[in-house]
């Protein structure tokens, strides 16, 4: 008699994790606090271009020779790029799983009206398709050079900015995307606090406190580079 073969294997407990709603919260929160240290990073390096071309050039030079001669010219950068990738794909996947989760969840419209949330909790899921179209629009502009005002010069970074925010649309979508970006984090980094389990009836304040400051610092720094150069301090 032929042996019955098994076909309801358990899944992994990677899997198990990933199709719990904890799980996907974890994942998101995670991606997100990585995303937010290579912002508050991103912006300190795109503040030096107030000291000048060749410092801020410079900057751009040394981010593709870090970590020579042990590790080969860019590589460290491209290390960089395929983990922002990882999660911004890992945050994004979450987000929109979750959604769709939570829309299962309750078919019906609420009989009674729920409280009046933040505007930027009512506007994480609009801030994130905003930011995931910039940052599409922002690597083709300032990377690549695809779709860059003025003609894209290679190893002139200092330059490409200027050209970027001399056009009234390149500081439109910049700083539009950074008003996005400041509500996000300012929800974000709350919720992710919540969901690490840092959060507490004690701490709420505190935690309120530092999302407010840095989504004002993060915002305030990173357009204060298109500000530049519409009233010339940067030129």
């Amino acid at each position: 008699m032929a042996l019955a073969t098994r076909t309801d294997r358990r899944p992994s407990f990677a899997r198990t994790v990933w199709d719990s709603t904890v799980g996907k919260k974890t994942v998101m929160a995670v991606s997100g606090l990585i995303m937010l240290l290579y912002l508050i990073v991103h912006m300190i390096g795109n503040l030096k271009i107030f000291f000048g071309a060749g410092e801020f050039n410079h900057y751009a030079h040394w981010l593709r020779t870090v970590g020579e001669p042990f590790m080969h010219y860019e590589w460290t950068l491209w290390l960089v790029r395929i983990v922002l990738v990882v999660a911004v794909v890992a945050h994004a996947t979450s987000a929109y799983q979750l959604s769709r989760r939570d829309i299962r969840a309750r078919p019906g419209k609420y009989v009674h009206k729920k409280a009046r949330s933040s505007y930027a909790t009512r506007t994480m899921r609009w801030g994130g398709i905003i930011l995931g179209l910039f940052i599409v629009w922002h690597i083709l502009d300032l990377t690549t050079g695809t779709v860059h005002p003025g003609g894209f010069q290679e190893g002139h970074p200092y330059q490409n900015v200027v050209d970027t925010f001399s056009t009234w649309y390149g500081n439109v979508v910049y700083i539009v995307a950074m008003l996005a970006l400041g509500l996000h984090i300012r929800h974000g980094f709350w919720s992710a606090a919540q969901t690490l389990g840092v959060g507490s009836r004690t701490r709420d304040r505190a935690l309120k406190t530092i999302a407010n400051v840095l989504a004002l610092l993060l915002t305030a720094g990173f357009v204060a580079v298109p500000v530049a150069v519409m009233t010339g301090v940067v030129s």
